[in-house]
C-alpha cells in the first residue's frame, strides 16, 4: 500500500512532469508548423532520462523510494507523451500527411529507443 509521502512524490512529479512537458513541447514546437516536433522533443528527453536515472538508481547510486518515485514515476511519467503522439499522428492520417505520419511514428519509437538505450549507457559509465 502506498503511504502519503509516496503519493505526495509521484503528485508532485506529475505537476512539474506536465508543466514542463506543456512548457519544452511549445518551446520545441514554434520550430514546426506542421511536424509534431514538440511531442517528439519531449518522449526523446523523457526516454533519456528515463533510461539514466533508472539505470542510476538500480545500479549506482541509492536514493529513498519517494525520491525514486518522484522522479521516475511522477516527473517523467507526467513528462513523456505517448498518447498525444498517437493523436497526432492519427490528425496526420486523417489529414492525409502520410510522410509526416509515417516521419513521426519512426522518429518517435527508434528515437525514444535510441535515447533510452543513451541514458543506459551513460549512467553505465558513472
Amino acid at each position: 500500500m502506498l503511504s502519503l509521502s509516496k503519493i505526495m512524490a509521484i503528485g508532485m512529479g506529475g505537476f512539474l512532469g506536465a508543466v514542463g512537458r506543456f512548457w519544452l513541447s511549445g518551446l520545441a514546437q514554434r520550430y514546426s508548423d506542421r511536424f509534431p516536433l514538440g511531442t517528439l522533443s519531449v518522449n526523446l528527453l523523457g526516454s533519456f532520462m528515463l533510461g539514466l536515472l533508472a539505470t542510476l538508481f538500480l545500479e549506482k547510486v541509492v536514493v529513498g523510494q519517494e525520491l525514486r518515485l518522484f522522479l521516475l514515476i511522477g516527473l517523467l511519467g507526467a513528462f513523456t507523451t505517448y498518447s498525444t503522439f498517437s493523436l497526432e499522428t492519427l490528425n496526420l492520417i486523417r489529414t492525409g500527411e502520410w510522410l509526416f505520419a509515417g516521419s513521426n511514428i519512426l522518429a518517435n519509437v527508434i528515437g525514444t529507443l535510441i535515447s533510452v538505450w543513451a541514458g543506459v549507457s551513460i549512467a553505465k559509465l558513472w
